[in-house]
């Protein structure tokens, strides 16, 4: 591949880049916290990619305008790197849900310490921040109060229903799921991968992941509604 190929592509991945930046599509594949390094290569990459193009053109101008005279033409097959590109606009995958979900064991691990929570009724929790309360802090601090948390729906192979947020640390490859089980007033009819926003009270009631004999805390529902998926489907909140 010659010099004004290499910078095409050079060019074209760091757009891929920055647009995936820009739009959000990098949720899909990393923490929204990594968000700048993205931007920050999109721009290095597309910069590198101008200055390859200028280094080409001043070479030609140096040599009377002949720069191409000793190009060899490279096979066109070379072009097929940019399919990952494509495919990455094109066809970004689904964020992980209800499938992986049952078929992985719940990731809850015990948190070193645990923020002051807010006065707010209800209060707002994420899945990963209720399940760490509800097993290792034994629900102190919950009991009493309203809590609203969402997630999307997954079944057991027994039936119960979870709802389950995918916790990751850095990006999608190393997703793991954090599950609650949910009993109350739950809604009869629950499609897998919905995703529902639930009012409910801690509950000291406790179950085991059959895939991995892991801790998964109850919640009692009161009420609960389908909302749309939101736009960072994964909780980075494990771990923190």
């Amino acid at each position: 591949m010659n010099r004004q190929a290499q910078a095409a592509v050079l060019f074209l991945t760091g757009v891929v880049l920055l647009h995936a930046g820009f739009t959000g599509l990098y949720l899909r594949y990393v923490k929204a916290g990594l968000q700048p390094l993205l931007l920050l290569s999109g721009a290095v990459l597309i910069a590198a990619a101008a200055a390859t193009v200028w280094y080409e053109w001043r070479g030609g101008t140096k040599h009377g305008g002949d720069g191409h005279a000793h190009v060899h033409r490279e096979p066109r097959v070379s072009w097929l790197l940019l399919l990952p590109l494509f495919a990455l606009v094109l066809l970004a995958p689904p964020a992980l849900g209800s499938y992986s979900a049952v078929r992985t064991g719940t990731a809850l691990q015990k948190p070193y310490g645990y923020e002051n929570l807010p006065t707010s009724d209800p209060l707002r929790l994420s899945v990963v921040d209720y399940a760490d309360r509800a097993v290792y802090d034994h629900g102190r601090f919950l009991s009493g109060r309203r809590l609203k948390i969402t997630g999307f729906v997954a079944l057991a192979g027994d039936g119960t229903p979870y709802l389950v947020r995918m916790a990751l640390n850095c990006c999608a490859a190393d997703a793991q799921p954090v599950k609650i089980a949910l009993t109350g007033r739950v809604p009869p009819v629950l499609r897998p991968d919905a995703w529902l926003e639930v009012t409910g009270t801690y509950t000291p009631r406790r179950t085991t992941d059959p895939v991995n004999n892991g801790p998964i805390p109850y919640l009692y529902i009161t009420a609960a509604k389908p909302v749309p998926t939101p736009r960072d489907p994964y909780d980075e909140t494990w771990n923190q």
